[in-house]
């Protein structure tokens, strides 16, 4: 038997390998913060557009570059450039609801402050099952739910429209730094009338 895992979501982790900054701590502490949908949320939503978190943006301009280029092999001069971005702020009692992320073509979550043995991002298969059929136990082909544990310095990358959430935080706080991206290049194909040129 040879099976075949047809059409894979592509989610990929980089480590940042250096602990965060005093000042860019200073920073991220200093920012107001207003509530979201079971956590907070910073009032910033460009917070990487901010020179105290350039090193952070470079990191993060790389591993997208990479992520792009090994998915999806772009023909053309196409990269993603990161439009918003913005801190959540996540306290015990506290969770992120399931979402996905509009308006966007790859997301990514950056961990400011996570444990490994107590945090984690769950990621929900979003496909319409006609037959539902209970399972002994869950594999790559049955699973409605799959989770990373998380740790300060680890960055996930996914596609915008994969669904995610956070459970309720135990203890301790959980800060991440979220964005979104868009293309910009030529995209689609000319000769199919699929052609569509994004300016930066």
């Amino acid at each position: 038997m040879i099976p075949y895992n047809l059409f894979p979501t592509p989610v990929f982790k980089f480590t940042i390998d250096r602990s965060f900054t005093g000042d860019e701590w200073a920073f991220i502490n200093g920012l107001r913060k207003e509530n979201n949908n079971c956590n907070m949320v910073s009032e910033e939503r460009y917070v990487l557009g901010r020179p105290e978190l350039s090193s952070i943006k470079s990191f993060i301009v790389e591993s997208l570059d990479r992520y792009f280029r090994e998915v999806y092999v772009p023909k053309k001069d196409v990269y993603l450039r990161i439009t918003q971005s913005w801190l959540n702020y996540t306290y015990p009692g506290q969770s992120h609801h399931q979402h996905s992320h509009s308006n966007s073509f790859v997301s990514g979550v950056l961990y400011m402050r996570a444990s490994r043995d107590r945090d984690r991002i769950n990621f929900h298969n979003t496909k319409q099952e006609q037959i539902e059929m209970v399972s002994e136990e869950y594999n790559m082909y049955n699973m409605k739910t799959c989770w990373f544990d998380v740790h300060e310095g680890d960055l996930l990358l996914f596609p915008s429209s994969l669904l995610h959430s956070v459970d309720t935080v135990k203890e301790g706080e959980r800060v991440s730094l979220a964005f979104n991206t868009f293309p910009v290049g030529l995209i689609g194909n000319e000769i199919n009338s699929t052609g569509l040129l994004l300016k930066e």
